[in-house]
């Protein structure tokens, strides 16, 4: 098959994900990279053995077929629209954008240039969840009508030398973790239908506790609790629960509550994961692990052991899509109905009301054991 040039803009600490995990898959060289601060660029393209450019110049090179932004959630919006104005192909770092009017520009500006626009998070296409969407589809647990997920813990000022855009608008837990949990729920459910919302923030500052700034405190600009309910056009309703205001919790991920039995799913934030089904009389079934490509664990993860990480998995398979003129698995509009969800929660727990979604998208295509091999090299 073709191979399509892939640049990326933005070299902070997930480029290099990108950047070691792209060469797995088919169709996929990244020929440069480009940052503001040009020292990062060059960095990072010293240690990958690829180009630094400028943002300018990326955007002008003739190499370059599909742009990656992996920039900060403010200037997704921005950098991905100038991507298409330079007439190439954009796969975004989640969120797409900040808001439905952003999302619905890129979605008119690519149409009217024939270009395709992608989205992580790509982690529903691992192993676990996928072998958790072949057990909906076969009925093992009847039909899904309510459910519960939760992403808690507290924050990232703990590890990260820079964490204030986590508490700026556009990030929190709902916009940083929440699409992991969206997507999956979209991959596993369908779409949603409308969203009600509590939302607090328990301090108004958070206290850097790492690296050259340690002590430093940060302000808190966007609600970091957040317990929302999701009511799914299936007519499923889902408790989805994002919080950096708690230090412990026995909650689990993800489980899903059948007329059949229950489904426990593991944590979305990764490809990987023990699956496991409740059934009506009591007994607890553990699903042997699928032979799925995006289950087998690729990397040591320092808190978790061996781990699947196949990060690129949602770029590739759009890379795909192009060439054979099929619907994208992480495509635009799921990524834009992900957004309409965060948003519309984090607007009901300003106003108090439930919010009604103005866009709706299909569930993506099952990626099975053939069609996930196919993506690898």
């Amino acid at each position: 098959m073709a191979t399509l040039g892939l640049g990326i803009i933005g070299c902070g600490n997930i480029s290099a994900a990108y950047l070691r995990l792209a060469p797995l898959f088919k169709g996929l060289e990244v020929r440069a990279v480009a940052d503001v601060n040009m020292d990062a660029a060059r960095a990072r393209a010293a240690e990958f053995n690829v180009q630094a450019q400028s943002v300018e110049d990326l955007l002008a090179n003739g190499a370059v077929d599909v742009v990656i932004n992996l920039t900060i959630p403010d200037a997704h919006f921005g950098v991905t629209k100038s991507i298409l104005q330079a007439g190439k192909h954009a796969y975004s770092e989640k969120p797409l954008v900040l808001s439905l009017e952003q999302g619905k520009e890129l979605r008119d500006l690519a149409a009217g240039k024939g270009l395709a626009v992608g989205c992580a998070p790509d982690t529903f296409l691992g192993g676990a969840h996928q072998q958790a969407r072949a057990v909906l589809d076969e009925g093992r647990v009847g039909t899904i009508t309510a459910g519960c997920a939760a992403v808690l813990n507290h924050g990232m000022e703990h590890w990260h030398p820079n964490p204030d855009f986590f508490f700026l608008p556009g990030a929190g837990p709902m916009l940083d973790l929440g699409p992991y949990y969206v997507a999956n729920l979209i991959n596993l459910l369908g779409p949603v239908r409308r969203v009600g919302a509590l939302t607090s923030s328990a301090q108004a500052a958070r206290t850097i506790s790492n690296g050259p700034r340690n002590g430093e405190k940060v302000p808190v600009k966007t609600p970091t609790n957040i317990h929302a309910l999701l009511e799914f056009a299936s007519g499923a309703t889902v408790n989805l629960s994002t919080s950096w205001d708690v230090w412990h919790h026995k909650r689990n991920h993800f489980e899903l509550y059948g007329t059949e039995g229950t489904l426990y799913v593991p944590d979305p934030n990764f490809f990987g994961g023990q699956i496991e089904i409740g059934h009506k009389d009591g007994s607890l079934e553990v699903l042997p692990a699928w032979e799925h490509p995006f289950g087998v664990p690729n990397q040591e993860h320092p808190q978790r052991g061996p781990l699947a990480n196949y990060r690129t998995a949602g770029l590739a398979d759009m890379v795909q899509a192009l060439m054979a003129g099929r619907d994208a698995r992480c495509s635009l509009e799921r990524a834009l109905h992900g957004v309409d969800v965060m948003m519309a929660c984090l607007t009901s727990g300003e106003t108090g009301e439930f919010v009604t979604l103005t866009t709706s998208c299909t569930r993506p295509a099952a990626l099975g054991l053939d069609e996930a091999r196919a993506l690898l090299v």
